[in-house]
């Protein structure tokens, strides 16, 4: 018996050596860099070869809100929904999407670059979207409906936004949009914000320029410009606002008059900046600044959901939720930015400079996330020496990175983590990953893209949070993120 516990000493010593190589390398580590496994996720190609359907629900189907536990949940949806159908094809679609967003970061970089050079507050919502005017265009953002005066209304979600607005009647230059206008007239809780109030004079301090008198009577007049041209002007008002069985008296938002470009069939936009005229400012004392939402992938048609309220019984995260820190930029306060410290591909962790300086904002108006350049060009090549083999392609509009699979049924693609300050982190959802240029997957791209300068600044789009539940705590200032199928239901 003693003879035969010596003769598989030496096997079991192998097989515990052997044990603890394989426990080393499976253990992973957030800021060291040890990621010894490959990670590989299946994309099954057959689920995205899709084209638009017909069959998809309208935007004027009645968004019903939800409430729980103290927290108002509303529908959130694609905003192709309340867009009339394209007479476009796919990859033409595609491509204006790209051109579109294109221009949003643009402006968004300038508005920036100016904020900090003049050492002031900037026009916050003149880097908003710069839809382009004049072209059926439907882009990659995401609406619900609200009740303003008793009416519904579907409006554009936009955490780069401070002021909400909509369409007013009378409208001297509306485009078109798919619910009634709001006719102010109609609503006897209406109110007109008066240029000498003090709600007026906020306007200075939200959007660096006060606003301007109107004549008789003397309204609060804004003026809101976007990157291409585009622009809402109205006047300031009062409203009662409804989300879902929460109720918000003397809500101030912008009556637009005047309005040009092309918001995808939306009535306007919700503002969920940090200003003190953003919703979230407003409903303080009913959410406590607080909400969050989870973008579906355009693939499924699903819905996601719009929280407002910290309660997390409304969420249907299946794992647990990391928060970092909000990082604060004084010249520019009304904008979300957080600390990227590293990024793994496949489990392997890329070198770039950039990690860790000046913050990234995370946007929900900007589709296709941007980074810095060595950054990248770092996650670039590290995802082609884990994806290789593919019949490459030509680049895509602002995509350099594609490949045919139009043969393939499946194929495994390496993840793609962004690590964040205080050991949290962007697990990227495999529906973010690529970006299909052609329904027919014979030009399929990667889904992210290089900004022109090191210094620019880095912006986390709704392309890459899809599949996320996303929290804002505007209060403790930090954001959370954890993973989430997106679902209202």
């Amino acid at each position: 018996m003693a003879e035969s516990s010596l003769t598989h000493l030496p096997s079991l010593l192998l097989s515990s050596s052997f044990l603890l190589i394989l426990l080393s390398i499976i253990i992973t580590t957030h800021d060291g860099g040890v990621h010894g496994i490959e990670e590989r996720q299946v994309l099954h190609l057959q689920s995205f070869l899709w084209e638009q359907k017909n069959t998809i629900p309208s935007c004027l189907t009645p968004l019903k809100p939800r409430q729980r536990d103290g927290a108002t949940i509303l529908e959130m949806v694609l905003q192709d929904r309340c867009t009339r159908k394209s007479t476009m094809n796919w990859s033409e679609k595609q491509k204006q999407r790209l051109v579109s967003d294109e221009a949003h970061v643009k402006s968004l970089q300038s508005q920036i670059r100016r904020a900090e050079s003049r050492k002031k507050i900037m026009d916050i919502s003149q880097a908003e979207v710069p839809l382009k005017s004049g072209i059926k265009l439907q882009t990659l953002n995401y609406i619900v409906a609200i009740q303003l005066g008793g009416k519904n209304t579907s409006v554009i979600v936009d955490t780069g936004s401070d002021l909400t607005w909509v369409q007013c009647q009378p409208c001297r230059l509306c485009y078109n949009q798919k619910d009634p206008l709001f006719n102010p007239f109609d609503s006897p809780s209406y109110r007109t914000v008066l240029c000498n109030s003090s709600t007026c004079q906020s306007l200075e301090s939200a959007m660096g320029n006060a606003g301007a008198c109107g004549f008789g009577p003397p309204t609060c007049n804004y003026v809101v410009n976007y990157g291409d041209g585009s622009y809402t002007r109205g006047e300031l008002g009062t409203e009662h606002l409804q989300l879902g069985t929460a109720s918000v008296d003397n809500f101030v938002f912008g009556c637009g008059r005047n309005n040009k470009g092309l918001f995808g069939g939306a009535s306007g936009i919700m503002g969920l900046g940090r200003s003190m005229l953003s919703l979230v400012s407003q409903t303080t004392n009913i959410f406590g600044g607080v909400f969050s939402y989870c973008l579906p992938s355009a693939e499924s048609a699903a819905s996601g959901s719009l929280v407002f309220g910290s309660d997390s019984s409304a969420y249907k995260n299946l794992t647990p939720v990391t928060y970092t820190t909000m990082i604060s930029r004084p010249q520019l306060p009304t904008f979300y930015f957080i600390n990227i410290t590293g990024i793994t591909v496949g489990g392997a962790e890329i070198q770039s400079p950039s990690f860790g300086k000046a913050g990234i904002l995370i946007d929900s108006g900007t589709v296709i996330s941007r980074l810095p350049p060595s950054m990248y060009s770092a996650l670039r090549s590290e995802f082609l020496s884990k994806f290789s083999g593919y019949p490459p392609t030509p680049g895509f509009s602002i995509l350099d990175t594609c490949f045919n699979l139009s043969n393939y049924t499946e194929v495994e693609i390496p993840t793609i983590r962004l690590l964040l300050e205080g050991y949290s982190e962007i697990p990227v959802d495999i529906t973010g990953v690529f970006y299909f240029a052609k329904p027919d997957a014979s030009q399929v791209c990667l889904a992210l893209a290089s900004l022109t300068y090191e210094d620019d600044i880095g912006i986390i789009g709704n392309y890459q949070q899809k599949n996320q539940r996303v929290i804002y705590d505007t209060k403790a200032s930090k954001l959370g993120f954890a993973r989430e199928p997106c679902s209202f239901f």
